[in-house]
């Protein structure tokens, strides 16, 4: 919060600053496997219009999940917007088996996901908002505080890296159905201990996204979720993503910072070898597939 603050004096002291944080709390379930809970949220989102498209649940947290939505209107302004805007497709809900569930702040996520490109997106964005709330519950906003004027460049500190970093590109294919080709490959193949959760795929724009289970039993993302805090759960699954020919995935000095922007210098020092961890494996999911490679 302080840091929020701090950027608010900074940057908007002619204006009202507002803070927006990355989760809400969801009305509390019954108790029950984590099975059964999944199904119940599965329900309730698609009674609201959403398109369940994928299930997470990390190795290393067995009572904790992520259910992954899209949303058709939402869909549209992205496939207006292209680009790197084809991450923002996939909307997360977290689900816990002691029945907790929180979902994504889309105006959160949006506003760091589409930048410049947000109002584009904003009516569908509050209609997202909407329904999420509806269906699970209007709970009290969690994990940090930024300002809403700085997610479009957000950073966690000077010197780490904002969301067009150049080290988040993975690869350069000689077309997007070659590179699009090249990651399903290799995540059918399960490269790196990795796994697909869902993808996104709009060809006529050669965009696509994928949700990546990492699955290393050292290197995974059972292990640094742990220590940094598995109440954020709706910031999982990691995304890969590909606009014309070339996969990207976010440098996770950003993407952990963005999923948690709470978080301390000593817990981040605690994971700092986990960002360049996550690169390695997802530069194999990106890399081709072809035949001698």
């Amino acid at each position: 919060m302080k840091k929020a603050l701090f950027w608010c004096i900074l940057l908007l002291s002619t204006q009202v600053c507002l803070a927006t944080a990355p989760y809400f709390q969801a009305s509390k379930l019954p108790a029950s496997d984590l099975t059964t809970q999944l199904s119940q949220v599965e329900k309730k989102l698609q009674a609201e219009g959403f398109t369940v498209i994928g299930r997470h649940t990390p190795r290393g947290l067995s009572t904790h999940a992520s259910l992954v939505v899209t949303d058709p209107a939402m869909l549209e302004a992205i496939k207006t917007i292209g680009g790197a805007g084809i991450i923002a497709a996939g909307i997360r809900v977290g689900v816990q088996s002691d029945g907790t569930v929180s979902y994504m702040n889309p105006d959160y996520w949006f506003r760091a996901y589409l930048r410049g490109q947000f109002k584009v997106a904003q009516d569908p964005a509050k209609s997202v908002q909407t329904r999420l709330a509806k269906a699970l519950g209007e709970g009290t906003a969690f994990g940090g505080d930024v300002a809403e004027a700085n997610l479009p460049s957000y950073r966690y500190m000077f010197g780490m890296e904002r969301f067009d970093s150049s080290n988040s590109e993975l690869s350069t294919h000689p077309s997007f159905e070659e590179a699009l080709k090249s990651v399903q490959d290799n995540l059918a193949k399960g490269v790196g201990n990795t796994s697909r959760v869902y993808d996104v795929v709009i060809a006529d724009r050669k965009l696509a996204v994928f949700g990546i289970a990492m699955n290393d039993p050292g290197d995974g993302e059972g292990g640094w979720v742990n220590k940094i805090g598995a109440d954020h759960i709706a910031g999982m699954p990691y995304e890969i993503f590909i606009v014309g020919n070339k996969v990207f995935a976010l440098y996770a000095r950003y993407r952990i910072a963005l999923a948690w922007p709470a978080l301390g210098m000593g817990q981040f020092m605690g994971i700092i070898n986990t960002p360049e961890a996550i690169r390695n494996t997802l530069a194999r999911v990106a890399a081709s597939s072809a035949p001698g490679n």
